[in-house]
């Protein structure tokens, strides 16, 4: 049994190793990421659960379709934080990637935002200036 303890720990240890290779290493801004992106996700799916407000699914309940879409978007946010660090190493540049996940971190900021309001915990004043800002981003695209 200890061997298999072992050989199990150390290909969790060599997953892991390859992962934060990819990801361009283990630092704060992908730390910062990934902990943005759990409270973004659990603060979704207490929203949906508790308050039945979520703005994920028709009625605001807790749904397994939109869970699992929001579990491969955040998968694919990380999908592309690799190819971001790729590109630094090709363009021989260390800012591509940090950029890119300084862009998903303010993402995950405005959406963890909505869905405190969402849910009722966001001061008014807040939310309506928190509002008026995600308008403003969201016409800027257009």
């Amino acid at each position: 049994m200890h061997d298999k303890m072992i050989a199990v720990c150390g290909a969790f240890g060599i997953v892991g190793a390859a992962i934060a290779e990819a990801l361009g290493g283990w630092d704060d801004a992908i730390i910062t990421l990934i902990v943005f992106m759990a409270i973004d996700f659990v603060m979704g799916l207490l929203c949906a659960m508790v308050f039945g407000k979520s703005n994920k699914s028709p009625n605001g309940a807790l749904s397994s379709a939109a869970c699992w879409r929001g579990l491969v978007k955040k998968v694919c946010t990380l999908l592309i934080v690799v190819m971001s660090h790729y590109i630094d190493v090709l363009a021989d540049v260390d800012f591509i990637r940090n950029a890119v996940i300084i862009a998903f971190c303010v993402a995950e900021v405005i959406s963890i935002c909505e869905t405190a309001g969402l849910m009722g915990i966001l001061p008014e004043g807040v939310q309506k200036v928190l509002t008026k800002a995600i308008d403003v981003l969201k016409n800027k695209d257009k």
